[in-house]
């Protein structure tokens, strides 16, 4: 058990140094050479290389090779305030934008009429697009919404990405909450080509919903990052002992 500790950390220091001595743009050797050169299996490397590609260190284009590539910069949010990628990225002067942009007015699934709080079989919007920074696809961002919530017309005018923002600009309906589940997933195909990675990359999804002030769910979303271009973080109250015995005595 040690010992194979021992012989992946030693994989991944050598990778990283391979990496880190290689310049931006530039193409490592290619997978059969540098497994041989690394004395592992092919296999062992591409699971190594995972690491580092969800990072944001390393690119493999299918047919092309595997290319470093360094963020200049990372997105980083408390979770405390909900806010959009183009918000988060203004703040630090870090040009985003939407790549490609689905849209579809149709009768929902099920499970999408139970995340919305829906009869069955009622009308929804589902939007899913990519977000770019640095010519990179980012996050991959999905969006289900009644259909009374958004007008074709709205999403046609200047959509660059967010709901979120076009509902606070709009100012209807008033939005109050987003409760929010944080995890850990691998891309399956259709996440893996959106945002250029292998398949089995792991990424950080957010699956959320939206609240008005009247309690409505007006929006149920599921949001996967590229670990590498994103970090968030949270800050929680230290519990005193005092509450912690008031809390017992309740």
């Amino acid at each position: 058990m040690v010992e194979n500790l021992s012989r992946q950390q030693k994989l991944h220091e050598e990778l990283w140094r391979i990496i880190a001595e290689t310049e931006a743009g530039q193409r490592l050797l290619n997978e059969p050479d540098l497994a041989r050169q690394l004395g592992v299996s092919r296999a062992t490397l591409r699971e190594a290389m995972r690491t580092f590609e969800t990072q944001g260190l390393i690119r493999r284009r299918q047919g092309s090779g595997t290319y470093v590539v360094r963020p200049s910069r990372v997105i980083e949010s408390g979770l405390e305030l909900l806010e959009s990628i183009e918000s988060l990225s203004n703040k630090i002067g870090l040009d985003v934008s939407m790549g490609e942009l689905s849209v579809e007015y149709r009768l929902g699934n099920p499970s999408e009429c139970k995340a919305l709080g829906l009869e069955p079989a009622q009308r929804i919007i589902h939007l899913s697009r990519v977000i770019m920074t640095e010519d990179r696809s980012v996050a991959y961002l999905i969006d289900i919404l009644p259909d009374k919530i958004l007008s074709p017309e709205e999403i046609q005018a200047g959509f660059t990405g967010s709901v979120l923002d076009v509902l606070l600009q709009r100012g209807s309906p008033t939005l109050v909450t987003s409760l929010t589940e944080i995890s850990a997933t691998g891309a399956d195909q259709k996440v893996a080509r959106a945002l250029g990675v292998q398949r089995g990359a792991v990424l950080l999804v957010f699956n959320a919903s939206l609240y008005s002030a009247d309690g409505q769910i007006v929006d149920y979303s599921t949001s996967y990052f590229l670990p590498g271009y994103f970090r968030f973080h949270v800050v929680r109250r230290v519990l005193s002992p005092q509450l912690v015995s008031e809390q017992q005595l309740v």
